[in-house]
């Protein structure tokens, strides 16, 4: 436990680290997976925009990307990243795989809780003379709205998981601090704290996300 406290500042970057790469990865990759997830939703076959061609070269990308375990992502996209970031290891290496990870998952996700909205407040919208892409917008995705919001909580968590293998390409973060001042120097006591620290992370955006889930479900 004294080495512990010896290396409390450690402990503090290395949550900053994770609290970086985590809401820079939800919030990229949330929003670029709402965008392929409505695009993936509006032009299947019988939707409000089907077009069979985007609907098919979108759908096979994210097939192809979404089941890649990260690390082996992370490795298959450096080139991306040298001509994107111009860095293949550090926390925004690590952020920019997560993101785009992040986003492959989360256009699954959205794509599948707006086909769940009842066809009927579809139907009413366009019997109205609404366009397509303002149903899209004003109806269809205000009708998922709690279990999209639960959705990205699932992301969440997923992201908080996969940000522990930071580490692996120097982007540190509670993953990272763990191995090195943990199980490498056989201080479980370093490790436990860790992951009491990262159940809290978990549990407090599960409680946030589950919360603002109820309120769009009551509106």
């Amino acid at each position: 436990m004294d080495e512990f406290v010896t290396n409390l500042p450690v402990f503090r970057e290395a949550i900053w680290q994770t609290f970086y790469i985590v809401s820079i990865s939800v919030a990229a990759g949330g929003l670029l997976g709402l965008a392929l997830g409505l695009v993936l939703y509006a032009t299947r076959p019988g939707s409000l925009m089907a077009n069979r061609v985007v609907f098919i070269t979108v759908n096979i990308l994210v097939n192809v990307v979404r089941p890649i375990p990260f690390v082996i992502f992370l490795t298959a996209i450096q080139p991306l990243m040298l001509v994107s970031i111009g860095t293949t290891i550090g926390t925004d290496a690590v952020t920019f795989a997560l993101s785009l990870a992040a986003a492959f998952a989360v256009s699954r996700i959205i794509e599948q809780n707006l086909v769940a909205v009842e066809p009927g407040v579809i139907e009413a919208a366009r019997a109205a003379g609404a366009r397509p892409i303002s149903i899209l917008l004003t109806v269809v995705v205000p009708e998922a709205l709690g279990p999209v919001i639960l959705g990205y909580t699932f992301i969440f968590v997923g992201v908080v998981d996969m940000s522990a293998q930071a580490g692996l390409f120097g982007g540190g973060g509670l993953g990272d601090f763990a191995v090195t001042y943990g199980s490498q120097r056989y201080n479980w006591p370093v490790v436990y704290i860790t992951v009491a620290t990262i159940i809290v992370i978990v549990q407090a955006g599960q409680f946030v996300g589950n919360a603002l889930a109820r309120k769009a479900l009551r509106r």
